[in-house]
C-alpha cells in the first residue's frame, strides 16, 4: 500500500472562466409569435440554413439532430437537479418534456425517450431561470461576476442571445419574460437592487429602462410581468410587494405594504381583474391595484382583503387559464375559480412540500365517446408537473388522474463515486445514506440501497474482480457489500475506525482492502476466504504514518522484489507493519498518485503536486527519474487516473484523466511537459469531489460534492490527439513557452549562455584547440540554470542529474553524461516554477523569517540569518554563506568590508524584490 502525505493545502484559481456558448444571430421579430420568429440571417436565408428558423418541437430529440462529438470531453448525462430553481413543462402531448437546472447547466429532459439535451454555456452555477409563455424560449442566468444571461431555443437547443453583465457588480436574483415574449426583466441581488427591462430580440445590448429600488422594501426575490399588460410588473420580498409601470419615458414603481412580520409566498397577477394575489399561511391576500397604477399610490389600502381558503400552509401560488392554483406543505394541489371557490383538488401525492408547479401548454385532448358515460370531472385542467423540496418531479395526467414520478433525485452533497471494472455500471452515494447503482448503457437504476444506521457515505470503490463494493462512511464505518445485490453479511460491517473514511481502495487481486481516514491513519482489511471463493473479511490493523492529511492511497507490487510500502505479508491481527517512509518533496504538497502505464522497461509511480509539477519515481529505488510541467488550469491536479484503452478509438496513445478544483481534463501520454497535449473544461464550478472512468474508457463520471450532481462525460481521444498535433512538431510547443519564442531575445541569450558554458568547460586559453560540440557536460547545468534566472536547490539539482543520467539507462545500460540545447530547453521548462516567483511570496518569506521593526518593515539580524542558513533546510557552510553575501552585496572578496557584509541585515521586501537569491536559498 502506498500513501502520500500532505505538508500544506491551499490554492486559489486565478483563471478567468472561459465561455463555452456560441452566440447565434439575434431574434428580430416578436418571439412569442412562433410563425414570425426569424433571426437576422434567416431574413436572407429563407431556405432552411438556420437551425433555429427551421426547428420544430420535434427537432431536438429527433435522430437527425444527433451530431458527432467535436470536443475531447462532451457532457452526455446529468444526474441531479437544483430543487430551489423552478421546473417547466415544455411538451405534454406526444412526448413528456420538461426543463430544469443542475449545477451550471440546464437540462431538457425527454421522459418518453429517457433522453437529455444539456444547455451547456455557463461557467458558474445557474441562479435562476424562466420560460416564455409559449415554451419556445428558455432564459438562464448564472452567479458569475459577469452575471451572464443566455436565451435558448427549446426547439433546437441553440443559444440565440447572450446578455453580459446585466447588473455590473452584482448577480441576477430573478428574471421573467413578458407575455408576448419580446421583453425580459432582470432583478439584481445587490444591497441596492435594480430592475432592468430588456428587448432581448434586438441587436442592441442595451436595456430599455431601469429603476433603483429602496432597500427598506426588503430583498426582492422574484419578478413577473402582468400577463394582460406587458407594461406592468410585480416583484416581492418577505415584507413588501412592488408594482412597476414602464414605458419609453422610464420605469416607476410603488410599494404595496402588507401586514407586518409575515413571510409571504410569491405573488401573482389575476388573469382577468386588476388584482394582485399573495399567499400568507393558508390564506390569500388580495390587492385591488386599479387600472391606473400611478393614481393608485395616493389611495388608501382599503382595497386589501384576506380570504381563508384551506387548512394547510400554502407553499406555491400560481395561475393557469381561469384557475387559481395552490400547492401546500402536505404535497396537495388545489384549484379555485375567480371567486376563490374550490373547483378541483389532488391530494393523492403523499409527497413533500410542493416547491413549483408547471402546466402543459397543450390542453388535454377530448375524451373518447365511451368516456361520456363515465363520471368524469367536467372541468378541463391542463396536465401539470410539480417539484418537491426533496428534488422529486411528479407528473399528473388530469384526464386519467394517473400520478407518475418522472424524476427522483436526492439533493444532498455527493462525494462518493466509482465505476464497475468490467460492466456498464456506476455507483454513487450521498450524505443521506442513499447508494445507487446506475446502468449507463440502459440509462436505468439497477440497484438501490438506503443505509439506516450509517447515513453519510464518503467514499466507495469496486474491487478489480467486480465482486465487492466497499463503502466508507464519515462515521468511520466500513461496509463490504455484494457488488450485485448491494447487501452484506453482518460480519462485513467494521466499526473499528472513528474518523471519516476519505480514501478506500482494493488490491489488484481483491485480497486486501485499505482505507485512509481523516485521522491520518491507514487501515487494512484482508479477505481470508479469497482462495475458496468465499467472503470472510477480517480487520488486520492500523498505522498512523503521516502527520498531515493523507492525499491518496493505492496498492502496488514492485517488479523485482515483490514488496510494498506496508508489509502486508508479515502484518498480523491488529498490527500493520511499515517498511519505509520516504520524503519526496521539499516544499511542494503531493496531491495524488497513480501507477504510470508500462511504456518503459521500468515501472514508475506518477505523483502530481500543488506546484503544477508531475514526477515519475522508480518503483524500486523511489528515485525521482523525471520532473514534468503538469496541466495549468487555474488550480493544481487533485486526482489522476490512467484512462482504460478504448477498442473504438483510432489512437494508439495512452491517456490520463485528471481533475483540478473545478475542472475535468485529459492528458496524452507519455508525459513530456508539452501543455498542448492536455485539455480541460469546467465540470463543477463549486468544486469537483472525485471522478471515475468507465471500464472501456469511453466515459468519465464526476461528482460535484456540494452541488449534489453527477455528470457523465463522453471521451473523444481522436479530437484530443488532433488538437495536440496542431500545436506543432518536435520542439515547436516548447519554444512557444519561452518568452518571445524561438525568435525572441531570451532564446538568443539561452543559446549564448549554452555555448559559453562549452567554452568555459574547455577553458579560455586562446592557443588551445576548441572542440566544436552541440552538448555540454552535466556539471555545467547548474551554472546555466542560474544564469537563466532559475535557482534550484541541491535536491532539485540532483533530480536533474538523475533525470539526464538515467534517461537511456534501461535501453542501453549506460549513463548519459551530457545534454544538448533542445533537451536542456525541455529540462529548463519542466523544472522552473510554473508561474515564477511572485513578489507576494517574497514578502511572505520576510514576514515568516524576520521581525517587524518600529516602522513595520521586517528585518533579519545577522545571527538569525546565519542560523537559518546553516541549520535549516539544505545546510550551508560558513564559506558558502560569506560567498553568497559578498556576491549579493557587490563586495570584493579581497576588501576588508567582507566582515561588515556579515553584519546586521535590515532589508525590506521592496528593497530585495529584484535581487537574485543565493544559489541554495
Amino acid at each position: 500500500v502506498w500513501s502520500s502525505g500532505i505538508m500544506s493545502a491551499s490554492s486559489e484559481s486565478s483563471e478567468e472562466p472561459t465561455l463555452t456558448s456560441a452566440e447565434e444571430p439575434q431574434i428580430s421579430e416578436h418571439a412569442g409569435e412562433e410563425e414570425n420568429v426569424q433571426t437576422t440571417c434567416d431574413i436572407s436565408n429563407m431556405h432552411g440554413q438556420s437551425q433555429v428558423y427551421t426547428a420544430t418541437q420535434d427537432t431536438l430529440f429527433s435522430k437527425e439532430a444527433a451530431r458527432p462529438a467535436m470536443h475531447a470531453l462532451s457532457l452526455e448525462r446529468v444526474f441531479g437537479m437544483n430543487p430551489v430553481l423552478p421546473i417547466y413543462s415544455l411538451q405534454d402531448s406526444n412526448q413528456l418534456i420538461f426543463v430544469y437546472a443542475s449545477a451550471h447547466v440546464g437540462v431538457i429532459f425527454n421522459h418518453t425517450l429517457n433522453s437529455q439535451h444539456i444547455l451547456q454555456g455557463h461557467s458558474c452555477p445557474i441562479s435562476c431561470m424562466c420560460v416564455s409563455e409559449d415554451r419556445r424560449w428558455i432564459a438562464t442566468v448564472d452567479t458569475g461576476p459577469r452575471n451572464m444571461v443566455i436565451i435558448w431555443d427549446s426547439y433546437s437547443g441553440i443559444p440565440v442571445n447572450t446578455l453580459f453583465e446585466c447588473h455590473p457588480g452584482s448577480c441576477v436574483a430573478a428574471l421573467g419574460f413578458s407575455s408576448d415574449t419580446k421583453y425580459l426583466a432582470t432583478l439584481g441581488n445587490a444591497e441596492f437592487q435594480s430592475v432592468l427591462i430588456w428587448d432581448w430580440t434586438s441587436t442592441e445590448q442595451k436595456c430599455l429602462c431601469q429603476a433603483e429600488l429602496n432597500p427598506k422594501h426588503g430583498f426582492q426575490d422574484h419578478i413577473i410581468f402582468n400577463p394582460n399588460d406587458s407594461s406592468q410588473l410585480l416583484s416581492g420580498s418577505k415584507t413588501h410587494m412592488l408594482i412597476y409601470k414602464w414605458d419609453s419615458e422610464g420605469l416607476e414603481y410603488f410599494a404595496l405594504i402588507p401586514f407586518a412580520d409575515l413571510c409571504l409566498s410569491r405573488s401573482v397577477f389575476h388573469w382577468k381583474k386588476n388584482l394582485v394575489l399573495k399567499a400568507i399561511g393558508s390564506s390569500i391576500v388580495v390587492w385591488d391595484i386599479g387600472k391606473n397604477l400611478i393614481e393608485k399610490q395616493t389611495k388608501s389600502l382599503g382595497g386589501i382583503k384576506t380570504i381563508h381558503i384551506q387548512q394547510e400552509p400554502i407553499t406555491v401560488l400560481t395561475i393557469t387559464d381561469t384557475f387559481i392554483v395552490t400547492g401546500d406543505i402536505q404535497g396537495n394541489v388545489r384549484f379555485y375559480d375567480e371567486n376563490f371557490l374550490l373547483v378541483n383538488w389532488y391530494t393523492d401525492f403523499n409527497q413533500d412540500p410542493v416547491v413549483y408547479i408547471s402546466f402543459s401548454k397543450e390542453l388535454p385532448k377530448d375524451n373518447d365517446e365511451e368516456d361520456y358515460f363515465l363520471d368524469v370531472d367536467p372541468v378541463i385542467i391542463r396536465n401539470f408537473i410539480i417539484s418537491t423540496i426533496n428534488a422529486k418531479i411528479i407528473h399528473l395526467n388530469t384526464q386519467t388522474r394517473v400520478i407518475q414520478t418522472v424524476l427522483q433525485n436526492d439533493y444532498d452533497p455527493l462525494h462518493a463515486l466509482t465505476c464497475h471494472p468490467f460492466q456498464p455500471a456506476v455507483a454513487f452515494g450521498n450524505l443521506q445514506g442513499m447508494l445507487r447503482l446506475w446502468d449507463y448503457n440502459c440509462k436505468a437504476i439497477i440497484g438501490n440501497r438506503i443505509f439506516e444506521t450509517e447515513k453519510q457515505i464518503q467514499s466507495i470503490t469496486f474491487d478489480p474482480k467486480g465482486l465487492f463494493l466497499a463503502v466508507g462512511f464519515r462515521t468511520g464505518a466500513v461496509y463490504i457489500l455484494n457488488a450485485t445485490t448491494l447487501e452484506n453479511k453482518p460480519e462485513e460491517i467494521f466499526n473499528c475506525i472513528k474518523d471519516s473514511i476519505h480514501l478506500i481502495t482494493f488490491s489488484h487481486d481483491s485480497q486486501y482492502l485499505a482505507t485512509a481516514d481523516a485521522g491520518r491513519t491507514v487501515s487494512l482489511f484482508r479477505n481470508e476466504g479469497y482462495k475458496d471463493s468465499s467472503s470472510r473479511w477480517r480487520f488486520v490493523g492500523r498505522y498512523r504514518s503521516h502527520y498531515k492529511p493523507i492525499q491518496d492511497l493505492l496498492f502496488g507490487v514492485q517488479l523485482y522484489n515483490q514488496q510494498v510500502e506496508y508489509d502486508l505479508e508479515k502484518s498480523e491481527s491488529n498490527k500493520l507493519l511499515l517498511l519505509s517512509i520516504k520524503r519526496i518533496e521539499q516544499s511542494a504538497v503531493p496531491r495524488c498518485m497513480t501507477w504510470y502505464p508500462f511504456l518503459n522497461p521500468e515501472e514508475f509511480l506518477l505523483v502530481a503536486s500543488d506546484n503544477y509539477k508531475m514526477k515519475l519515481f522508480n518503483s524500486t529505488t523511489t528515485m525521482c527519474r523525471k520532473t514534468l510541467l503538469g496541466p495549468t488550469y487555474g488550480s493544481p491536479i487533485g486526482k489522476i487516473a490512467v484512462l482504460p484503452k478504448s477498442t473504438t478509438s483510432k489512437t494508439k496513445s495512452h491517456h490520463l484523466a485528471f481533475i483540478t478544483d473545478d475542472k475535468l481534463g485529459l492528458q496524452i501520454l507519455p508525459l513530456d511537459g508539452n501543455p498542448y497535449k492536455s485539455s480541460a473544461l469546467i465540470c463543477h464550478p463549486t468544486g469537483v469531489s472525485t471522478f471515475s472512468c468507465s471500464y472501456d474508457g469511453k466515459l468519465v463520471f464526476t461528482a460535484g460534492g456540494s452541488d449534489s450532481s453527477v455528470l457523465s462525460w463522453r471521451v473523444n481521444l481522436d479530437v484530443l490527439d488532433a488538437a495536440a498535433a496542431l500545436s506543432g512538431e518536435d520542439m515547436d510547443p516548447f519554444y512557444s513557452l519561452i518568452k518571445g519564442g524561438r525568435d525572441g531575445r531570451f532564446y538568443k541569450e539561452m543559446e549564448d549562455f549554452f555555448f559559453y558554458c562549452q567554452i568555459q568547460h574547455q577553458g579560455t586559453d586562446m592557443m588551445k584547440r576548441i572542440e566544436v560540440s552541440t552538448k555540454i557536460p552535466l556539471s555545467e547545468v547548474p551554472i546555466l540554470m542560474r544564469a537563466l534566472g532559475h535557482f534550484p536547490t541541491e535536491q532539485e539539482l540532483e533530480e536533474m542529474f538523475n533525470e539526464i543520467k538515467f534517461s537511456r539507462f534501461a535501453e542501453t545500460g549506460k549513463y548519459v553524461t551530457d545534454i544538448d540545447l533542445e533537451d536542456f530547453i525541455k529540462l529548463y521548462i519542466n523544472h522552473r516554477p510554473a508561474f515564477g516567483i511572485s513578489s507576494e511570496e517574497l514578502v511572505q518569506a520576510f514576514h515568516v523569517l524576520g521581525k517587524d521593526n518600529l516602522v513595520g518593515n521586517p528585518i533579519i539580524h545577522k545571527s538569525e540569518m546565519i542560523k537559518f542558513l546553516q541549520a535549516r533546510g539544505e545546510h550551508m557552510t560558513e564559506d558558502e554563506v560569506a560567498e553568497c553575501f559578498t556576491t549579493l552585496l557587490g563586495v570584493n572578496e579581497k576588501e576588508e568590508q567582507e566582515e561588515e557584509a556579515l553584519g546586521e541585515v535590515r532589508t525590506s521586501p521592496q528593497e530585495r524584490r529584484h535581487q537574485q537569491p543565493a544559489s541554495k536559498s
